[in-house]
């Protein structure tokens, strides 16, 4: 029961923390929408100064809400765009804190996984599936996530997964081979054979020849091979990134796969550094429990008695209480107790 009194003063409260959020998200929105490669300093200098001011939480969830209506749409959203939006994530990931990227980067995965299992006609996948991209482009993502998506893709390998995995390597493929030559050689090699045993209808199609010429061009480093690859728009952003950030890009990639990100709310979020996670257990109770009954071998009920006494009050306790009593010298009690 709560009492009229205190019921009131939490609603007073609710109310005043919604208004505080909708101010903010007005003022987030603002900056957001006159985001451009000009003003990028002034706006990110202006978003950080908003995250001195307001809890990190709430900022987070503004602003991953805000990119992801911006960006998410059903039809196809300019790249440039795309670039400015992820590159204003970087420079808060690099400069306020790893978290900023991170609650994005779970909000976009999860989105992408969610709609790539949904059979929707429009383009919000591509769009997502950008956003990772560039993530990884402006190193606020490790390639490990990229791969592991890649392979996910190749493993269904459906005209919607081979239209998808050609939109990837056309924005990040030279970026993976510089990073992990062996890993996107594996890949090919796991795409072609895809590839052979695919059905008839699949196999003869151009769509699926293009792939694996394109996916060929990148092994052998040949630029010209794919049709419509600029890598200008990106350096030229990553200039303006180095600029902007504080710390060198490496030292705060996040390193997280795919199922790591997908699995958060039942693992937890361990590569966020003091990230707090209330959730169910880790591990199975029964297991843990299992696993804490040490092994000590039949002990007299004397024994027992005399833990009882000495207050030996856990399971560990009253074993380590047993093997001293018991064991035959100081070697033997040594071993009892490693094991």
């Amino acid at each position: 029961y709560v009492p009229p009194q205190a019921r009131k003063v939490q609603e007073t409260l609710d109310n005043k923390k919604r208004e505080e959020l909708g101010r903010l998200k007005k003022m987030v929105n603002g900056l957001i929408n006159r985001l451009s490669e000009p003003n990028l300093p002034s706006i990110s200098g202006q978003i950080e100064d908003l995250y001195m001011a307001n809890s990190r939480k709430d900022m987070n969830e503004t602003l991953t809400d805000i990119l992801m209506n911006a960006c998410v749409t059903p039809v196809a959203m300019p790249s440039r765009l795309m670039m400015e939006h992820v590159l204003l994530v970087s420079v808060l990931h690099h400069n306020v804190g790893i978290e900023v990227g991170a609650h994005f980067l779970e909000a976009v995965v999860k989105k992408f996984d969610e709609i790539c299992k949904s059979d929707t006609e429009g383009k919000e996948c591509e769009n997502l599936l950008a956003l990772i991209a560039h993530l990884y482009n402006f190193h606020v993502v490790h390639s490990l996530l990229i791969f592991d998506i890649l392979k996910k893709l190749v493993s269904i390998f459906t005209e919607k997964e081979i239209e998808l995995i050609l939109f990837l390597l056309k924005n990040v493929g030279f970026s993976l081979r510089k990073d992990d030559a062996l890993a996107l050689k594996e890949l090919i090699t796991e795409a072609q054979k895809k590839a052979n045993t695919a059905e008839e209808k699949l196999r003869d199609q151009t769509r699926v020849r293009f792939m694996l010429e394109t996916m060929l061009a990148l092994r052998n480093n040949d630029m010209r091979k794919i049709p419509g690859y600029d890598p200008e728009p990106v350096e030229k952003l990553r200039k303006l990134q180095r600029s902007l950030v504080r710390s060198s890009g490496k030292e705060t990639e996040l390193r997280v796969s795919l199922e790591s990100l997908l699995s958060a709310d039942q693992v937890g979020r361990w590569w966020i550094v003091g990230s707090s996670w209330s959730g169910a257990p880790m591990i199975n109770d029964t297991s843990k429990k299992a696993e804490q009954k040490l092994k000590i071998g039949k002990v007299s009920s004397k024994i027992m008695e005399l833990a009882r006494k000495q207050r030996m009050n856990t399971d560990i306790r009253r074993s380590i209480f047993c093997v001293l009593m018991t064991s035959e010298d100081f070697l033997d009690a040594f071993e009892k107790l490693l094991k």
